[in-house]
């Protein structure tokens, strides 16, 4: 007698964020709407009570759908650009004593995250996880997203210094915060709605995932004119293709993307 072959599974979640898991479509469906048009983001214990699934399952289908809504560079900005970083990390009174001593040794950016930003005046914003804000960090993203020639607005950090080949502006924040078109306030008020997200939603945010809750920002951001139901339509193009698995996630193997 012939042994059974296994079937060969199919669904319409294969080849996409969603592949391999046990969670029905229509609760995917109703956490990516969710993510996408709550303002300052959704917990995985709002989703969890949601959509009926466990907290646990919560937080890693919330990490599948902000790896979806990550999307790579593609032009380069030009006309005005804002340039900026700021450190982000979890505030001292929301920790206990123990871990409070363990994660903050130190004062201003000390045990917090660097995160730099660059602002299309009038289009999108780019964010990026760095490792520091020495002038080569900041510089060589300047130059992996901004057009040579455009105008480039920055605060007074000196990390800034050399950017020659832009028409590059600079505001002194010890002395002004705005000098006519010369100013960062573009970026200070997503820099704002970040922190508020951060702090008001998620409370406390590992470094190792950092730039998956930012690029959920920016994906809110930069299609902050369109209507629930089309930023709903395009995180749902954007799920082909890749995948994140749990060992991926926490840590343990990299995180791979398929061609579609």
């Amino acid at each position: 007698m012939q042994a059974d072959h296994d079937r060969p599974q199919f669904s319409v979640k294969v080849g996409t964020v969603m592949e391999d898991s046990p969670i029905a479509l229509s609760k995917w469906l109703m956490a990516m709407w969710q993510i996408v048009n709550c303002k300052n983001g959704i917990s995985s214990y709002e989703v969890h009570r949601a959509i009926g699934i466990t907290q646990k399952s919560a937080w890693f289908l919330d990490h599948r759908i902000r790896f979806a809504l990550g999307l790579g560079a593609t032009n380069k900005f030009s006309g005005q650009i804002e340039a900026d970083e700021t450190f982000i990390g979890g505030k001292a009174r929301n920790m206990h004593k123990s871990r409070r001593a363990a994660k903050i040794t130190g004062t201003g950016g000390k045990d917090k995250t660097a995160v730099m930003g660059i602002l299309e005046r009038g289009g999108k914003v780019r964010t990026s996880v760095v490792p520091n804000r020495k002038k080569k960090a900041l510089q060589s993203e300047i130059r992996e997203h901004v057009l040579a020639g455009s105008a480039l607005f920055t605060d007074a950090l000196k990390s800034y210094e050399g950017l020659d080949e832009f028409q590059h502006e600079v505001v002194d924040h010890a002395v002004e915060y705005v000098r006519g078109e010369v100013h960062t306030n573009g970026l200070e008020n997503f820099w704002s709605l970040v922190k508020r997200g951060l702090n008001g939603t998620y409370i406390s945010v590992e470094p190792f995932h950092l730039f998956r809750y930012v690029d959920e920002q920016a994906f809110r951001y930069n299609n902050r004119k369109m209507n629930d139901g089309d930023r709903f339509n395009i995180v749902v193009r954007q799920i082909v293709g890749k995948l994140l698995t749990w060992d991926q996630l926490t840590g343990k193997t990299e995180v791979g993307i398929r061609s579609s």
